[in-house]
């Protein structure tokens, strides 16, 4: 991921970020985890343009607001049960992608609590808008 951050589409950008954000959600293909909630911890990074997100007046309005991530982030968790990680990631990105100003996307997702013998397993994506299609 970090030769992604490399890219020179993101060298006029502003990264903004969420970490270590904790949900519990109905998430997983196994039997053990369609019984209940499980603890994921999503991290987001939104790459918006300095042109297009720069404050003049140090309004909010100017730049994209934290709580578009975590609003979106809840949508989407609000649906209902989810497999796979993979299926989160992707659908977190895209509904990151459709706000005008972001130009890209890194989303990771881990599942802390599904094996005593690792920190956690997970899935991370990277994504441009003008990629999409």
């Amino acid at each position: 991921m970090v030769a992604a951050l490399l890219d020179p589409r993101l060298a006029d950008c502003r990264r903004l970020f969420l970490r270590n954000y904790e949900v519990y959600i109905n998430i997983g293909v196994h039997e053990f985890e369609k019984r209940g909630e499980q603890r994921v911890v999503i991290n987001v990074e939104l790459f918006v343009p300095l042109k297009e997100t720069t404050p003049v007046e140090d309004k909010l309005h100017e730049v994209v607001d934290y709580d578009f991530m975590r609003a979106t982030i809840a949508h989407r968790v609000g649906k209902g049960h989810i497999h796979l990680q993979e299926t989160l990631c992707d659908d977190v990105a895209e509904a990151m992608l459709a706000h005008p100003q972001v130009r890209a996307v890194c989303i990771s997702t881990e599942k802390p609590d599904v094996y005593p013998d690792c920190d956690a397993v997970g899935v991370e994506i990277f994504r441009f808008k003008e990629d999409q299609a």
